[in-house]
């Protein structure tokens, strides 16, 4: 078993350093390039507009057909995917494994990012489909097979093959394996006892988890749009506030830290001590694959949830994708990496080694004390990675869907569900590789499509905001 499990570690090695490699990385930077200058800088022109229409609109009441969710809903389900264990986990590793210069190339990635998501949102609202139960329907394999044309449909089946895998990986196990490791720590932070009954308390918690899922799961849509409206902004209000807390605690080495970062970007050894053997490389490489985990721009994963809105208008949707990176990356990444940087010395940060969510609580610790900063790790942690869950429920049944109809998703909801227990009893760091390894290989035929479908993009957004002019005049 042993062997096994290091020959499939090896392959993936193998495989990660091809689809993270340099072209992976290229392509995925030039898709947000091409899409930022075709649009003339349109996230940063429109940003303001942006938000006045998605932040602005949240407090509105909105309505929804059936087969449909609420432009909110779809948001908060899309944001429920990806504010996740990227956010806290996630960052921790590009930090520690990248130095604080991880921190500055995932802003690039962001700010291209945005670019990349409203181009994602925009095209699977226009390209999207009803299905047999007149759910609305669409993502990357629609906007390939409706906007490419059925002759491309090949790239959309390669996008759902990696895609339906990775919701077993990125969209449970890796979140499973976050909670149980999260809410352990917060109980032996009061009681080091229970460290004996670790795997009792991770089956518990696993039951627990394959009950809400399920139950969710079943609801469809709709049922998931609901749910997610109401963890995403509760659990993000908590994590925001202690982070901030933090930052206001430290605020007088903020400058210094930010000049870690940006001192980092372009010399991470000057950071992190050259015995940490952090380059150039591995620098831009944790903080662009991080960012990506975080936001998902480019993934192609998103869009999918972003298809069910009730919104008929593509770019109006699109633009709640602008919203979507900024929130969870460029605020909440941000907060996670300036805690760890505010709050621990390099000792502490042990450069090099790959950190996890106990540096996390430790970080929150000590402004907030021990036990008080791993209870908000454990409580946001399992209410991120919940919702990350139903949201890549969804995403892996819309995938199994378009390869093998509706009969597939039934089955896969079971097998999904079932995911669960095995997630919260096994060692899952291989299951991070391997998450960021399929992360990799769905996001290469989304780019294509993006690249491709460009001029559509151009046009619609052209025609929009022409039709905008006029209408004010």
């Amino acid at each position: 078993m042993a062997q096994i499990y290091e020959a499939i570690a090896k392959g993936n090695d193998w495989l990660n350093g091809i689809v993270w490699g340099i072209p992976a990385l290229v392509l995925l930077m030039a898709a947000g390039i091409i899409l930022t200058v075709g649009l003339k800088g349109f996230q940063f022109r429109k940003f303001g507009y942006a938000m006045k229409n998605t932040v602005g609109k949240m407090f509105k009441k909105q309505t929804a057909k059936a087969g449909e969710v609420t432009p909110l809903q779809a948001l908060t389900t899309a944001l429920a995917a990806t504010v996740g264990t990227g956010n806290i986990a996630g960052i921790t590793a590009a930090v520690t494994l990248g130095g604080a210069g991880a921190i500055f190339w995932l802003w690039v990635s962001a700010l291209l990012g945005m670019a990349t998501k409203y181009s994602e949102v925009m095209l699977s609202v226009k390209y999207r489909e009803r299905n047999v139960l007149g759910d609305w329907v669409g993502g990357p394999m629609y906007y390939i097979k409706n906007g490419l044309g059925k002759n491309w449909k090949w790239l959309g089946v390669i996008f759902c093959i990696f895609g339906g895998l990775a919701s077993f990986g990125i969209g449970n196990a890796v979140q499973v394996g976050a909670i149980t490791e999260s809410i352990n720590d917060a109980i032996q932070a009061f009681n080091p006892g229970a460290a004996e009954y670790q795997m009792v308390i991770n089956i518990v918690v696993a039951v627990i988890l394959m009950v809400i899922i399920g139950v969710v799961l079943v609801g469809g849509i709709k049922r998931i749009g609901e749910v997610t409206e109401f963890l995403v902004p509760i659990m993000s209000v908590i994590y925001i506030v202690a982070c901030l807390i933090v930052v206001g605690v430290n605020i007088t080495k903020v400058p210094h830290v930010f000049g870690m970062i940006f001192q980092g970007a372009f010399s991470p050894q000057a950071v992190t001590g050259g015995a940490a053997g952090i380059g150039i490389k591995l620098c831009i490489e944790w903080g662009v694959k991080r960012g990506v985990f975080s936001n998902e721009a480019g993934l192609g994963s998103a869009p999918i949830a972003h298809a069910a809105t009730s919104e008929t208008n593509p770019v109006r949707q699109g633009l709640y994708g602008i919203f979507e990176v900024f929130m969870d990356t460029i605020v909440i990444c941000t907060l996670s990496g300036l805690t760890l940087l505010l709050a621990l010395d390099e000792s502490a940060m042990n450069y090099g080694v790959k950190g996890g969510t106990s540096l996390n609580a430790q970080a929150l610790g000590t402004v907030l004390g021990g036990r008080t900063g791993a209870l908000i790790i454990a409580i946001g942690l399992s209410l991120f990675a919940l919702s990350t869950v139903l949201s890549w429920g969804l995403y892996g049944t819309r995938c199994w869907e378009f390869l093998l109809g509706e009969k597939a998703v039934k089955p896969y909801q079971v097998i999904f569900t079932l995911v669960v227990i095995i997630s919260a009893t096994m060692d899952l760091s291989l299951a991070w590789n391997i998450a960021d390894t399929l992360n990799g290989l769905m996001a290469i035929p989304n780019l294509i499509a993006l690249i491709a479908l460009c001029p559509v993009v151009f046009k619609t957004t052209r025609e929009y905001f022409d039709n905008e002019r006029k209408l004010r005049k």
